[in-house]
């Protein structure tokens, strides 16, 4: 199957590893959209639709416990299944800037690097789970693991993991961008805010003529 990259609307993806600032620069990015007249939904995986808030608290509380890799790829593979059937495909349908915080890269990243599943089989699953949408633009929020997870308290189950899970999620984020760099932005998430936004801003504009002025 040839990778889908929307006809309509715009589709665009924030990744990165915990503690890069997602977040904040997911808002200020529809902050900046929106002042430019363009409709725009913000969205999340896992958590993006009401099955998939319920598979977010499965595989993100540490009450869950260890779960199999197998179990928690295919439980991601559902939650972006729902999502972007329910959710993603409408608003790109109807013409809206559509930006998820997460997508299959990170199940590649998380569940392939990190717990180290074979990425090829995994890709395949998730590519079927997802009709192999592609997003227009992936912006990954690159920064030390050491120093995101030291941004803020508490763990879930994934930021929990060891350090070296991690680093193997970050180096597997920088592979898939340096593969395919027309539709990857790598920003130093090490930044101020406004100067990763900037970044951002100039990477996304270009994207913006396929959808026409608002």
């Amino acid at each position: 199957m040839d990778p889908l990259f929307t006809e309509t609307g715009l589709f665009l993806c924030l990744e990165g590893g915990e503690g890069a600032g997602k977040s904040t620069q997911a808002g200020l990015l529809v902050e900046w959209l929106e002042s430019l007249g363009h409709p725009v939904l913000l969205t999340r995986e896992p958590g993006g639709t009401e099955v998939g808030q319920v598979l977010r608290r499965i595989v993100l509380d540490n009450d869950t416990g260890e779960l199999s890799p197998r179990t928690e790829a295919l439980i991601y593979a559902a939650d972006k299944a729902e999502h972007v059937d329910r959710v993603v495909l409408p608003a790109l349908a109807d013409g809206h800037v559509v930006l998820t915080d997460r997508y299959v890269d990170s199940t590649l990243a998380y569940q392939g690097a990190g717990r180290e599943i074979g990425i090829a089989e995994l890709e395949a699953v998730a590519r079927w789970a997802t009709s192999d949408l592609r997003p227009n633009l992936t912006i990954v929020l690159d920064v030390d693991p050491a120093v995101g997870l030291s941004r803020f308290e508490g763990a879930d189950r994934i930021e929990a993991e060891p350090l070296e899970f991690h680093q193997r999620v970050r180096q597997h984020f920088l592979d898939l961008a340096a593969v395919d760099p027309a539709h990857y932005l790598v920003v130093d998430a090490g930044r101020t805010p406004d100067d990763i936004q900037h970044d951002i801003r100039a990477a996304v504009e270009p994207w913006l003529s396929q959808i026409g002025a608002p």
